[in-house]
C-alpha cells in the first residue's frame, strides 16, 4: 500500500491541483504535454487506469483508503495519497466528492484523426458543443450505442474537464476520440472524412432533410453523425458540405432536442448492428 499523507494544511502546494487550479490551468494549452486532468470516483479512476493514464496523486476520504479505493491504491503503490475526513475535503474542494476519491492524472497525447477513425464504421462529430455536461453525456451515449469514435472541433468543451469525465461515467476513457486541428473544420475536416470513406449525416432541420431512419442513411457502410452547438446547431457551411441532412421526427410541436438527447437517438438508430 502507498504511504498515506494526512491533509492538515489547506495551503499545501501538493493540493493546488485539486483546490486552486482552474480547468484552463490544468489543461495547459501552451504546453499540452504537461496537462493534467482530474478523475473522480473509483469506477472512473479505474477506467482511466485501464486506458493507460498515468496517476500523479490521490485525494480521498480517509475511510475509503481501506474501503472502496483499496484495490485502486494497490495498483498504484508508488503514488502519493492525500487523505482527510469528509468535511475537510468538502471545504478544500468546494463540492461533495463522488464516492470520496479524486485522482490527478497526466493527460495522454491526442492521436491524429486518421488513427482514431482507422477501424471505425460509425463516428460522432461534435461541432462547437461547449457545455461540458453535454459533452460527457454524448460520450456516454456514444460508448453505449455503438459509436466507434468521437471527433471534436477545437471550440468544443474538453472531454477531460472534470464535469465531462464525471457525467460520462468514465466512458471518455473507453471510446477513441480526438480534436480536429485548428482551422481544419469544416472544409478540411469533411474532406478528411470523405477520404477515409465516410458518408456524412448532419443533424439539422432543413427543407431537404430526411428522417433519421431513412434506409439510405441507415445502410451506409461508414457513417459520420455530425451534431451542432447548443442553440444554433450546425453551421450552414457544415450542413451544405454533408451528404445527408437528417431530422428526428417529433410530436406536440417540438422542433428540437438537447444536443445530448439528439445524439442518443441518432446513435441508437444509426449505430448499426454488432
Amino acid at each position: 500500500m502507498p504511504k498515506i499523507i494526512a491533509v492538515t494544511d489547506f495551503d499545501a502546494p501538493e493540493l493546488d491541483i485539486y483546490a486552486r487550479l482552474t480547468e484552463g490551468q490544468l489543461l495547459n494549452r501552451h504546453e499540452p504535454e504537461k496537462g493534467i486532468f482530474i478523475a473522480e470516483s473509483p469506477k472512473v479512476i479505474e477506467r482511466a487506469l485501464d486506458a493507460g493514464c498515468e496517476p500523479i496523486s490521490f485525494l480521498m476520504e480517509t475511510k475509503h483508503v481501506d474501503g472502496q479505493g483499496r484495490e485502486i491504491l494497490e495498483r498504484c503503490s508508488h503514488v502519493p495519497v492525500y487523505a482527510a475526513e469528509f468535511d475537510v475535503l468538502t471545504k478544500l474542494t468546494g463540492f461533495k466528492l463522488t464516492r470520496g476519491m479524486l485522482c490527478a492524472m497526466h493527460r495522454p497525447p491526442l492521436p491524429p484523426v486518421t488513427e482514431v477513425c482507422r477501424k471505425a464504421r460509425r463516428i460522432a462529430v461534435l461541432e462547437h458543443v461547449v457545455n461540458p455536461t453535454n459533452v460527457g453525456a454524448i460520450f456516454r451515449s456514444a460508448a453505449a450505442l455503438n459509436m466507434d469514435a468521437v471527433l471534436l472541433t477545437p471550440e468544443c468543451s474538453d472531454p477531460l474537464y472534470r464535469r465531462s469525465i464525471r457525467v460520462s461515467m468514465g466512458t471518455v476513457f473507453q471510446i477513441p476520440w480526438t480534436f480536429f486541428p485548428k482551422g481544419a473544420w469544416p472544409e478540411k475536416g469533411l474532406s478528411c472524412l470523405r477520404e477515409m470513406g465516410f458518408r456524412t449525416a448532419a443533424m439539422a432541420l432543413s427543407d431537404n432533410s430526411v428522417r433519421i431512419d431513412d434506409p439510405r442513411v441507415v445502410s451506409e457502410e461508414k457513417l459520420a453523425i455530425i451534431l451542432g452547438t447548443e442553440g444554433d446547431g450546425l453551421s450552414d457551411v457544415t450542413i451544405d458540405g454533408c451528404d445527408y441532412t437528417v431530422r428526428i421526427p417529433m410530436g406536440h410541436g417540438v422542433d428540437s432536442l438537447n444536443v445530448a438527447a439528439a445524439g442518443a437517438v441518432a446513435f441508437w438508430v444509426l449505430g448499426g448492428e454488432r
